[in-house]
């Protein structure tokens, strides 16, 4: 017994194994894996060495020398002595703001608009018709552009605007961008944060409990109406509490422009109508196609059970038509948020116009810029994926 099992141990030979389906599929992993470092290990060490011929050395040391240029559009403190390092974060807020922005404004218009697409009424069905066709076959840079062109060359200088279009002499529209109001929070601002996270987390709780409530019982409570009050009464109470620990920096015009108070800038203006109706216009066409997708019976159902339209898509229609709509929509905020790029040519600054533009040019590190950047937009593009897998799961039909 022993020796017919030396002889089928030295009978086991790779041919064998490569023959066994088991064991075929892992060594094909194997070896494209180590095919896979092998080339990353050829092309860093081919870059290494063209560096060294240029001088060159590889580092982000850079990223701690001062950037030396301004941005128009700051979400948090900036000047020109900052450090690369600063700017780069300034272009990555800069582009997750658009982004964000431009993913709610689009995904709101779309499924106004495909939901329009579908009315009995045929004049609103064929002018949504045809802004989507003429929407989807413009390309974005040009919208980006037009629309820029629009608000610079339409609206009125910070003078005119300070004289004959301030609204109550706070708020003024020109075409250097939206100036309102900006509030100072004095102390005690911190209880009604303390209180608005409760009011979030009881609407959380009263929505899972009035959907179980509705599930054993069939009673329907307000649940949008009391979790509105509760999340702005909350919060202000706790603010009168504190007695109102708020003041107001208005906006003054010094010079050719305005000083003080929060701007919106026309470049993010331009660039976040022009992503999201671009966007829109595509997501009409998902809303549509998924709407359709959802059987008539279903529809003839609630109907017949007394249901009203409005009652019959909020709560039969658009939770089946959800499972078709959620897997392109991801590719749509995917290809918003990349395409939020075209910002460098009105001047917006994102994280291509700052580390990928002036700090490139100006420290010369083109392949650490270059990986920074891509780096960025990889892990825009992976948390939005996460999120809409994670939504998609989450109302997949359960089967029994």
């Amino acid at each position: 017994m022993a020796v017919a099992e030396s002889h089928m141990d030295q009978g086991f030979t790779f041919s064998k194994l490569w023959r066994d389906k088991r064991y075929r599929g892992v060594l094909m992993q194997i070896l494209v894996i180590a095919g896979l470092f092998a080339f990353v290990t050829f092309i860093v060490h081919n870059a290494i060495e063209n560096l060294a011929a240029l001088g060159k050395t590889f580092g982000f040391a850079f990223l701690n020398t001062p950037a030396s240029y301004d941005i128009n559009q700051a979400f948090i403190e900036y000047d020109s002595r900052s450090s690369h390092f600063r700017a780069g974060l300034v272009g990555i807020i800069n582009t997750g703001v658009v982004a964000v922005c431009g993913i709610v404004l689009a995904t709101i218009l779309g499924f106004l608009f495909g939901v329009l697409r579908l009315s009995n009424n045929w004049l609103v069905s064929r002018l949504v018709y045809c802004y989507v066709e003429f929407t989807r076959n413009v390309p974005v840079l040009v919208q980006i552009l037009l629309w820029y062109g629009i608000i610079v060359n339409s609206l009125p200088t910070p003078k005119v605007a300070a004289a004959d279009h301030g609204i109550w002499d706070v708020i003024f529209l020109s075409n250097r961008g939206l100036y309102i109001p900006a509030p100072v929070f004095g102390d005690g601002t911190w209880l009604a944060g303390i209180a608005l996270v409760i009011a979030i987390a009881f609407a959380i709780f009263f929505k899972i409990w009035a959907k179980k409530t509705q599930d054993a019982t069939g009673k329907i409570y307000p649940v949008f109406t009391i979790n509105l009050a509760v999340i702005i009464g909350l919060p202000l109470l706790a603010f009168a509490a504190m007695g109102f620990p708020l003041t107001w920096e208005i906006p003054e015009l010094k010079g050719f422009n305005f000083k003080g108070g929060a701007v919106l800038k026309p470049e993010f203006t331009a660039l976040w109508l022009a992503l999201s109706l671009y966007t829109a216009a595509f997501i009409a066409e998902i809303v549509r196609a998924g709407i359709q997708a959802v059987s008539h019976g279903q529809t003839e159902a609630s109907y017949a059970l007394g249901l009203k339209p409005s009652w019959t898509l909020r709560l039969v229609v658009i939770p089946q038509a959800l499972r078709v709509i959620v897997p392109p929509l991801t590719s749509q905020y995917l290809n918003l948020t990349k395409n939020s790029s075209l910002a460098i040519a009105i001047g917006y600054m994102d994280i291509v116009a700052t580390i990928g533009g002036i700090t490139l040019n100006q420290t010369g590190k083109e392949m650490e810029c270059v990986i920074i950047v891509m780096a960025i937009y990889l892990a825009f593009s992976l948390m939005i994926s996460l999120f809409m897998n994670w939504y998609n799961k989450h109302i997949a039909l359960v089967e029994r």
